[in-house]
């Protein structure tokens, strides 16, 4: 029976799931001692005869997680008894060369680089399709007045765009972050016991090179018994960090679809209840559950972190969490960014909304501009700035509308009624908007589109 939500296939998508199954990380494990037997048979450590029979052996798939079990169960230890089960399959002859030079982390470590190498694979193309999507809708409204908030309230006009410009630059940054990562976290390590190749000696780093390259790893400069967990908390804090990103989109959203504001909503399939008990409630859960699982990514660094300092040459204070950090930081990242794509790909947006939201205020939004005309007509920035202040007040306590003030009060008599309509048209207020857009847009194609 599944316990977590993920075993129960509520979380995670069956690709990226499937590299963390109990059988995947078997067969990673068998690749390495494959890999390691091949490379120590070319380099004359040990027979090459003996070297083909492992690799077969740890090729045939006959080495189930079930036979596993059964072993560890008397052992005691899951790396020794992949190791006994792998000796079932091969000739007695070869059996005493099998995890020669080895240790249990060079599997364990290794397999963790394989898990974290074949998740990119899959996360690394969502981030760039999310940064693309965001991109498209970027532009698409680039030319849209919309309210900028900030501190929740009416700050100035900005253009629609830029509430889908600024993610996905981070999203692209992301795609390159990820790449620039590899080469620290991809790390394979085939050194025994304490990080020093000492069975197999002179030709230890020569083995731990060719390995590496069959697995498509990088070789570890140095280690002690272990992959220093710097690079798995450089793992994990990328993977926090696509989620915060991406609860950012999320948390905008949700609030771009409360009642009030009303320019944005989820999609709302034919037949989905929002609420139990509300029959005409749409909420925004997608991006709801977005910021919830980054919440669980976040505290997944405080945990990568504490297990940087271990005692000596290691310790196993690390071993018990890094089996839950690492495989859920990376299912639920990918989880996250399915979501966010379904959410974009889907997302309503109400254009008539987000222009009537601009007039909210009776126009007080444009008070801005307003005092900027003042500036350039020669009147002291503060004694401007207080007259721009006091107008919009008093129309706001009157409810009067702020273009109908500004041209009754004496204060402004110094700018012409044309020129007055002129600033409270939105589209004059978009400033560098459309040319950051474009900006934005184009470093994502290169980025993202690599």
């Amino acid at each position: 029976m599944a316990i977590l939500p993920i075993d129960g296939g509520r979380y995670g998508t069956k690709e990226m799931t499937r590299i963390f199954e109990e059988q995947s990380k078997i067969d990673y494990q068998l690749q390495i001692e494959g890999a390691a037997a091949a490379s120590q048979s070319q380099l004359g450590i040990i027979p090459k005869k003996i070297g083909k029979q492992i690799l077969d052996a740890s090729k045939s798939g006959r080495i189930t997680a079930r036979r596993i079990k059964q072993l560890e169960a008397k052992s005691d230890h899951d790396t020794a008894a992949l190791v006994e089960a792998l000796a079932e399959k091969c000739p007695k002859d070869a059996r005493p060369w099998i995890h020669y030079g080895l240790t249990s982390n060079d599997l364990v470590d290794t397999s963790n680089s394989l898990q974290m190498r074949d998740a990119l694979l899959i996360i690394r193309p969502r981030v760039a399709k999310t940064a693309m999507i965001l991109a498209r809708m970027a532009s698409k409204y680039s030319s849209l007045p919309a309210v900028g908030r900030t501190h929740g309230q009416h700050a100035s006009i900005i253009s629609f765009g830029l509430k889908f410009a600024n993610p996905a630059s981070e999203m692209a940054m992301h795609v390159q972050r990820i790449d620039e990562l590899k080469k620290r976290v991809l790390i394979c390590k085939t050194l025994g016991v304490v990080g020093t190749g000492s069975l197999m000696g002179a030709k230890s780093l020569q083995v731990q090179s060719r390995v590496a390259k069959i697995l498509k790893l990088y070789p570890a400069e140095v280690s002690t018994q272990v992959v220093p967990r710097e690079r798995y908390a450089e793992y994990t804090f990328e993977l926090a960090l696509i989620g915060a990103t991406l609860e950012k989109i999320a948390v905008e959203i949700r609030n771009l679809q409360r009642t009030e504001i009303g320019e944005v909503a989820e999609q709302f399939k034919k037949g989905q209840m929002g609420s139990s008990a509300v029959p005409v409630k749409r909420n925004p859960i997608k991006s709801e559950r977005v910021s919830s699982l980054s919440r669980i990514l976040r505290s997944h660094v405080m945990v990568s972190f504490e297990n940087i300092p271990l005692w000596h040459e290691r310790d196993l204070s690390n071993s018990a969490n890094e089996r839950f950090v690492i495989p859920m930081s990376s299912i639920l990242a990918d989880d996250m960014l399915h979501t966010m794509e379904k959410i974009l790909s889907n997302l309503a947006i109400n254009q008539k909304r987000i222009t009537q939201n601009l007039h909210v205020t009776g126009g007080q939004i444009f008070a801005e501009f307003v005092l900027e005309a003042m500036i350039k007509r020669g009147v002291p920035r503060f004694s401007a700035y207080r007259d721009v202040q006091r107008v919009a007040f008093e129309a706001a306590k009157s409810k009067m509308p702020y273009i109908e003030a500004v041209k009754a009060d004496a204060a402004f008599s110094i700018l012409d009624k044309k020129e007055i309509d002129l600033i409270f048209k939105p589209e004059r207020h978009l400033g560098a908007s459309p040319a950051i857009i474009r900006n934005v847009c184009k470093s994502v194609r290169a980025m993202a589109g690599s």
